[in-house]
This record gives structure tokens, sequence and C-alpha cells, in this order.
């Protein structure tokens, strides 16, 4: 042990001879071995390296009524915090113990020198702030102790660490406040003294008057259990602080009112808009293009952005009337879907009709009630019930017969189906098509749509079909629907392809 300590102070001393000489190669050696050790060292910057000459530092000192007290004093920037404490014990009897620095808006430690905290010129400034005796749990013994080990100290050495040797350390306070101010001070230090008026920060231990909401040197919240003295009457400068703090809360609470204002007014004006464009560069999730501001799309309903020409698209492709959001990645697909005005304002008035037009058709087909009017291009229909046996169109005005599916104006029913029964006798084209029909659904070649029967055929690819009257999805192996009775997504009936991974007939080539 007594040789690894001999090493590490002979190593430091070599370290420090390395450094102020340069030696690059030395400095790394002596203090990797120092590290690996894990020696405690202490590096200071010599005297020598900061400015020669001494400054005139100004000291503004809190004292017990809160008013500050300047004075002045004569140091070398060199000095540490510890040795500015000893300079103010000596020559004014406070304590390091109750001695709180601020300099810079900032708490120094005693080891840093007044160059490195900014004390570097004549005039620059520091404050000192008191904490009481009682707080700081010094006793008049020890004080008085403290008091004659420091003269002691610095009588020994001939001046205190900091001081110009040999002589004194210089001091002076403004006319006018010399006696009332220090006496004042020095009230802060009676242990039995009446306390100081406000409360006390607890980070910094700066003494704030008692309707301060926060410190006013480190912002510090007041401490919760502290209450403002009944009989307290802020002063002047304390009622002017506290106006202009009602005056900056009315203004921001007025800034706040009229940013809500203007908040609900932008969402005013965004929603009479049918299409929200974009606020910010986007690139499109479908053509990869880059859009400027105000050139894409935001959907409202999930808030995905597009650039125009690409939703256009997914409108007219889609086989729905609801349009779903084409947003979708390897993670994730978009279940939301464009709103009516969006999808009106993005298409032309002839594509908009189509699209209308393709949702009725939809509705028709896929409707078991429904029945069409039987007139030549006529477009109307409806959507019947059981008890109902005829069909006045809107659109073209004849009376459709529901039992029949045809108009048959100045016959009954039976005169009609005897009527087409002698037709379809004579007409040799009628007869050849039906026959042919028959034959392939005999075949295999085709089937009946299982919803409006009419024949439909799977030309090639997998077993999913899609009839071209009703849109009905089908299973051609199955001959049945593929989804259940709720529409595409049912499984609660269809073939039930794929479900739990079975494939829904042997012969399945994938309908889903």
């Amino acid at each position: 042990m007594e040789e690894t300590t001999k090493k590490a102070e002979e190593l430091a001393l070599k370290l420090a001879k390395a450094i102020e000489g340069g030696d690059k190669e030395l400095a790394r050696e002596c203090a990797g071995w120092l590290a690996e050790q894990r020696v405690p060292v202490t590096v200071q910057v010599k005297p020598e390296a900061y400015p020669k000459k001494e400054i005139s530092l100004w000291v503004g000192v809190e004292d017990a009524q809160m008013t500050t007290v300047p004075i002045y004093l004569q140091v070398n920037p060199h000095m540490t915090l510890a040795s500015l404490k000893d300079m103010v014990f000596l020559h004014y009897g406070f304590p390091p113990s109750v001695q709180q620095w601020v300099v810079g808006k900032r708490l120094p430690g005693d080891q840093e020198t007044l160059h490195y905290n900014g004390i570097q010129r004549d005039g620059d400034m520091a404050y000192l702030y008191l904490r009481s005796a009682k707080e700081a749990k010094l006793s008049k013994e020890t004080f008085q102790r403290e008091r004659q080990r420091r003269v002691l100290a610095g009588e020994a050495g001939g001046a205190a660490e900091g001081s110009p040797k040999g002589r004194a350390w210089r001091w002076g306070i403004p006319a006018g406040r010399k006696q009332r101010g220090l006496l004042d001070l020095r009230l802060r230090m009676a242990p039995q003294g009446r306390g100081p008026v406000g409360w006390v920060c607890p980070s910094c231990t700066y003494v704030n008057k008692p309707t301060r909401p926060g410190c006013e040197i480190c912002c510090k919240e007041r401490p919760e259990d502290y209450a403002v003295p009944p009989a307290y009457q802020p002063d002047e400068e304390e009622l002017a602080r506290m106006r202009n703090e009602e005056e900056a809360m009315r203004q921001s609470l007025q800034v706040t009112e009229q940013q809500k204002i203007e908040n609900y007014q932008h969402i005013l004006q965004v929603d009479r808009q049918s299409l929200v464009p974009t606020a910010e560069v986007i690139e499109c999730p479908i053509c990869f293009v880059t859009l400027q501001p105000g050139k894409g799309v935001t959907l409202r309903e999930c808030l995905h952005s597009f650039c125009r020409d690409c939703l256009k698209g997914t409108i007219l492709y889609s086989l729905e009337p609801e349009v779903p959001c084409p947003y979708i990645d390897e993670k994730y697909s978009c279940t939301g879907q464009l709103l009516e005005r969006e999808i009106k304002a993005l298409l032309s008035a002839a594509e908009y009709q189509r699209f209308l037009d393709l949702g009725v058709s939809l509705a028709e087909n896929r409707s078991r009630s429904s029945y069409h009017c039987k007139t030549t291009d006529c477009r109307g229909w409806c959507i019947f019930e059981d008890d109902v046996n005829e069909f006045a169109c809107p659109v073209c005005q004849k009376v459709n017969c529901l039992l029949c599916k045809a108009i048959h104006e100045n016959m009954n029913c039976k005169e009609y189906q005897d009527d087409l029964k002698l037709r379809a006798q004579n007409d040799q084209a009628a007869r050849q098509t039906t026959e042919m029909l028959t034959l392939m659904v005999q075949r295999g070649e085709a089937m009946h749509c299982p919803t409006c029967k009419i024949v439909v055929q799977k030309k090639d690819g997998c077993d999913w079909i899609c009839c071209t009257v009703c849109h009905t999805e089908i299973c051609w192996v199955t001959k049945g629907p593929r989804w259940g009775p709720a529409g595409p997504g049912d499984t609660n009936g269809g073939c039930r392809c794929r479900l739990n991974g079975a494939p829904c007939h042997s012969q399945c080539h994938n309908c889903h």
C-alpha cells in the first residue's frame, strides 16, 4: 500500500511536469497508470496561468430586509470560491457555511475559480446571499473557533490564498450605506434573532419575498406548505411586480382565447371545403410522386394523404358503392372510406353520375326482392314485398307483372303464359339458344347463378367468379355463393374456402 501511494505521488508530480512541459507521451503514461489504480487526484491550473493584475469585484449582498447592499472587493481572477468565502469571513465576519454565492445565474462550486465563472474584468458582478445561523446550524462556539482558526491560518501564511502576498484585502462600501447595511446583514447571523420575512428557496437558499410564486434567483417553485403571513403588507416593488404579473396573466389568457377563436374559424373553413389539402410536403403512397403543400388530398376519415389522380382512379375502378381508402403496406390495410363529398369533388359531373348509377345497379342486383322494369332501356326498378303482384314503373309508366316477370297489358297471367308457350314453339332461334345453354350446364361448362339464375361461365384462372348481372361472388367448384348472407367476408355461409386453412372442395383451385 505504501509503495503504491509513493508511486502515485511520483507519477502525479511527473504528470504535472509533463503537462507543463508539453510532453504528451509521458503525460499519457502517467495518467493511464493513475486511472488504472483509481488514485484520487486533484488537477488545478497554477496562478501563473491567469492574468496577474487584481480586479475590482462588485458584490451585491442581501440584508435581512431584502435590500441589496453593494460592496467592492479587490480579487485575483485565479482565486477559488473557497478563498473568496474566507476573504468575506475575515473582513465581515460571515462564516463560509452561511454564504451562498450566485455568479452568472449559477451556483459555483468551492473549487471553481472566479475566472472560470466569468469574473475577469473590473466591475464584474456577483451576488452573495446569507443564510441565517440557525438555518446553517451554526452555534456561537463553532463560529468563534472557525474565526480563530482562519485568522491564525492567515497570519501564519502571511496572506490568504489568492490574495497579493504580504498585504491585506481592500474593500469598500458606498457612502451613506456603511453602518446600517452591515448591521442589517449581521442581524441574519444571530441564532436567536428574528427570522427573515419571506420563504427560503430549498435549492439556492435565497430568501424570497412572501408573495413571489418562484425563486427570483433559480426559479425554483415556492414550497407548497408556505403561506403568506396574514399581516404582511407588500412594499411598492412587490405591488408593482404583482400588478405586472396580473397584467401578463390577463394578456396570456387573451392570447389563448384569441388562439382558440382562430383555431375554431380554421376548423370551420376546412369543414366547408369538399377536399382537405395537404398541409406539408408528402409522397403519394401509390404513385410515389412528391407533392408540395396543398397539392395532395388528406382523407377526412383516416387522415391518409394521396395525390388526386390516384384517388380518382381508386373511385373509378371500385366495384363497390362505398370506396375504401387505398392505403396498404406490409403490416396494415386501412379500413377507412372516402366520404360522398370527397368522391363528388374528385370526379367530373359525368363520372360522378356513372358512379351513382353503379351504386344503384349494385344495390338492385344484390337485393333478392328487387325487380327491374321489363321495358327496353328503362332504368326503373323497385324492391317488392310478398303481397305485391304489380309494379307501376315511375320512369316509363308501364305496369309490370311481378308473378310473370313481364309486362302483359290487356292480358291476364294465364293468357300471357299460354301465348309465351305458343311463341316459343314457333321460334327456332330461341329454341336453339335454350338447348345450347342447357347442354353447357349439363357438361359443367357453365352454371346457373345461385342468385339471379342466369347462365355464367369460367374462362380461366382460379375458382372465384363474379356474376356479370347481380355481381354475386360464386365458387365454381361448389356451384354456390362464395360468402354468406351478409356478403363479402361473411364465413357463416357460402363455400367457406380456406377457413382454418382447409379448402372448400377437393378440386378447389383457390377461390379466396
